[in-house]
């Protein structure tokens, strides 16, 4: 059994929270300069958050299949430290979305696979992190539907551009692609060869998506068309979204 403290979030996880409502708040005021540092507040807060729930996912899941490990590593409290470095996991990642709107993969947590019962299970841990974002991006987008039908205002445009971006890391990190989500859930399933080559090609092969992404222009054609999609699917309003990546990116 999860004992509560084991699961009871942290400071900086629930700073992290206080500082995303925040934003929020800023983005209701009728100041320009509030309601644009709003917008970027609480898309870059949001995204840290979810980074965190995200992590939580694999981490919960995890346990419950035979890894205990994960507790005492602090990865069932939320706290952001426990999932990442702070430079690849924390600041490259927000630079990227700062500069290009592309959500990369935050943070990391280590899973103990011999401790795990199965391969089913194995699987499961790797596909709970983009569920999650694929929840949370639904449920961002239903408040939106729901508080604020019909409305464009700063608040309504930052949450549906923060329930694209957790779509669009859901398409991403669900690729069966080496380093990502998506592969970790079918490896487990692969011949031994398989397996080893995926190893070799983690370290890389990301990046080689991320560059296929931004530098050929069908390649990240295709990838935004099926986010787009899927946001489209669950109710999302793509100009709304769009609003809310323009004021995000105020500089340009």
């Amino acid at each position: 059994m999860v004992r509560r403290q084991d699961t009871r979030p942290s400071p900086l996880f629930l700073a992290l929270l206080a500082v995303t409502i925040g934003g929020g708040v800023l983005t209701v005021l009728e100041s320009e300069f509030a309601y644009t540092a709003g917008v970027v507040i609480l898309v870059l807060g949001g995204w840290a958050v979810s980074l965190c729930l995200h992590e939580f996912g694999h981490a919960i899941v995890a346990y419950r299949g035979g890894d205990r490990e994960v507790r005492w590593k602090g990865y069932l409290t939320l706290d952001i430290r426990r999932y990442s470095d702070p430079l690849l996991s924390i600041v490259l990642p927000l630079i990227f979305l700062l500069i290009g709107g592309i959500p990369l993969p935050g943070g990391a947590v280590y899973i103990n696979h011999h401790a795990l019962r199965n391969k089913r299970v194995e699987s499961w841990v790797s596909l709970a992190g983009p569920l999650t974002n694929l929840v949370l991006g639904i449920l961002l987008t239903l408040s939106v539907q729901l508080f604020m039908p019909g409305e464009v205002t700063p608040l309504s445009a930052a949450l549906s551009f923060l329930a694209l971006l957790q779509l669009m890391a859901f398409v991403l990190n669900i690729l069966p692609v080496p380093g990502l989500d998506g592969w970790g859930a079918i490896e487990p399933f692969l011949s031994y060869k398989a397996q080893v080559f995926g190893q070799k090609a983690r370290p890389w092969a990301p990046l080689i998506l991320f560059a296929a992404l931004i530098g050929l222009p069908g390649v990240g054609t295709a990838f935004f068309d099926l986010v787009g999609s899927l946001f489209d699917a669950v109710g999302g309003w793509s100009a709304l979204a769009w609003e809310g990546y323009r004021t995000f990116r105020f500089w340009y």
